[in-house]
Order: C-alpha cells, then structure tokens, then sequence
C-alpha cells in the first residue's frame, strides 16, 4: 500500500516514468495506479489525441512498440494503457528492446494481473532501470482489516472493527468488491461518521448478529444456545449463507488456536503478529484457547475436513447442508 501511495506521490509531483509494469496477486492496487495515470497524466483537452487504451487479447507487443514510438499531437506526452497484458505473456520478452531504449514523450502502462515477470530476463532488468516495476500479493486477512480502516480514514470516516471483520468475512479479502461497499456506504453517511456493525446490517445486509464472525465467536466462548441459533439461521439462508465458506472460516481459525497453542510467547502483540490478526481480536484466541485445549483443536481440525468433504457432497449427496453444520457443531462443542 505504501508503494501505490509512492508511486502516485511521484506522478503528483512530474516525476513520470516511461513504463509502468504492473504484477501481482492483487487487481485493485493495478488497477488503482493504472487508473491515477490516464485520469491526471494528460489534461482533459490532451487525451483524445494522445490516450489510448489496448488490450492483451487484441494486440501483439509489436504493435504496442508501433504505438509507443509514436510522437504525440500538441501535447509533451502520449499515454498508452495496455489492460489485461497478462494475455501477452508468451511473447511479453519481446518488449526488452523497447524497454532498454523506451520513447521519453511516451507513457506505457501494463496492466499484467495474476503473474509477474521473471526476474532473471533482460526486460525485468530494463524496466527496472528505465520504468517502474510494480508487484504486489494479496493481502492477509488481518491486513484486510487494517486497510478497510485506512480507507475509511482516509475518506473522512471511521469503522468499528467489528463492521470491518463483518465486511472481510461477508465479502473476502476481494478489495475491488469491498470497495464497491464502503463507496455506498460513503453517499449514505456523512463524513466523519463511524460505521458501527448496525450500518453494515442496514445497508449491506449482512447480520450483525448471524455471521460467521459471530459463530466464530460463539463457538470460541462455549456459547452452544447462540451458536446453534447461528447455524439455524444459516440452515435457512443458505445462500447467503454457503457451508463451504463457513466451514473454511472455522477451519482458519481452530488452525489458528493450533498455532496459538504452540506458542511460547503468548503476549498480545506476539499473538497477533503470527496469527496474522488484528490486536482487536486476539482476546476471542485466548478465551478459545481455555474452553478447547490443543488435544481438542486437533480433533475438531479432522471434523471440520471431513465436513468440507461432505458438504462437497462426497458421502452425503441427499443431506442438507443446514444439517451437515448442525452435526458438525454437536461435535464440535462437545
């Protein structure tokens, strides 16, 4: 995140490089960046001439070189946005001249999702030395949080954790799609608003109190009446509601209180910082850690296998999924 920040800091500033190759696991802070340079690089009179957009499927790298050596019309530069680039990827290398001796009026910006070049090629090398190489990965789930805060900060708000773990566990660590919520959220509230758990609820419609982070909790207290009330509200909301994503979220957490077990060092910030979670959280790993012991954990670990086998529909095609969790959390709270 501090990168993307870098990296429009600079443009802000006139220092544009001639490439842009932008990797990685994460589409939004691609396309974040990509979006900043055709929005700000030209003025509004400079782009009809000046701007293009390509895509991967639609070009060869030879016809993007074609364009980039172009000069441009009454303006001091031309940019040329090359989107899903990753389609290029078998004849990619054959940008390295290009890139070795780019056209200094020219601004090519390579969007290339989900891969990222090699690092022992020439075109890495050059671009590197005459452009801006950027690559990034998805972000963890506790990194998720803390970014949702950030953003909302930034836009002049503030968010509950809660509501922010409500948003990951709804939405998963999908940032474009998370995005998309917390801009509704923004035209609903006003700044400086905090967006508590009940907002979610009102205007996403996600339950405060019938979610998996809930259950999550619930289970971690021992609290079988509010976790079966959980899991009778998902065994009629199924599809807001799929076991596959329940049973993955508690898989990651017992996996979690596994590793917490291990743990010599089970202070505060120690917790959080292997577990990858918020601080916020670490409260609800401790009181688990007292109600399951690792003996426990490693039990519940194969239930919870053996239920994601069965929800899959392996050895329990006719049973609904409402009564798969049900059987699990008997087995789990036992």
């Amino acid at each position: 995140m501090n990168e993307v920040k870098s990296i429009v800091t600079a443009i802000k500033k006139g220092d544009v490089k001639p490439i842009y190759f932008l990797t990685g696991e994460e589409p939004y802070f691609i396309d974040k960046i990509s979006d900043f340079i055709e929005d700000n690089v030209l003025r509004e009179d400079e782009k009809g001439f000046n701007q293009m957009v390509l895509y991967g499927r639609d070009v060869t790298v030879e016809d993007i070189i074609g364009n980039a050596k172009r000069y441009p019309m009454m303006a001091e530069k031309q940019v040329i946005i090359v989107k899903e680039a990753q389609d290029l990827s078998r004849s990619i290398e054959q940008l390295t001249g290009y890139a070795e001796n780019p056209q200094p009026s020219t601004v090519l910006v390579f969007n290339y999702k989900y891969k990222k070049l090699d690092k022992r090629k020439k075109l890495h090398k050059a671009i590197s030395k005459n452009g801006v190489i950027y690559e990034n990965k998805r972000l963890y789930d506790n990194q998720v949080v803390e970014w949702i805060q950030s953003e909302m900060h930034t836009r002049g708000f503030q968010i509950a954790p809660k509501a922010a773990q409500m948003l990951l566990e709804f939405l998963g660590n999908d940032l474009g799609k998370i995005d998309n919520e917390l801009q509704k959220l923004q035209l609903i509230a006003p700044k400086g608003t905090i967006i508590t758990p009940e907002l979610i609820e009102e205007n996403i419609g996600i339950s405060k109190d019938f979610n998996n982070f809930e259950l999550r909790k619930a289970i971690g207290m021992k609290d079988s009446l509010k976790a079966h009330r959980i899991i009778n509200y998902f065994s009629q909301n199924e599809k807001d509601n799929p076991m596959v994503v329940t049973v993955a979220l508690l898989f990651s957490f017992f996996s979690q209180l596994q590793q917490y077990h291990a743990l010599t060092d089970q202070s505060k910030g120690n917790v959080a910082k292997v577990l990858k979670v918020n601080p916020y959280f670490v409260n609800d790993y401790v009181t688990a850690a007292k109600n399951y012991n690792m003996k426990k954990v490693s039990s519940i670990i194969s239930h919870l296998r053996e239920a994601d086998v069965k929800g899959k529909g392996v050895g329990a095609a006719n049973v609904p999924q409402g009564d798969l969790l049900k059987e699990l959390l008997v087995k789990i709270m036992r």
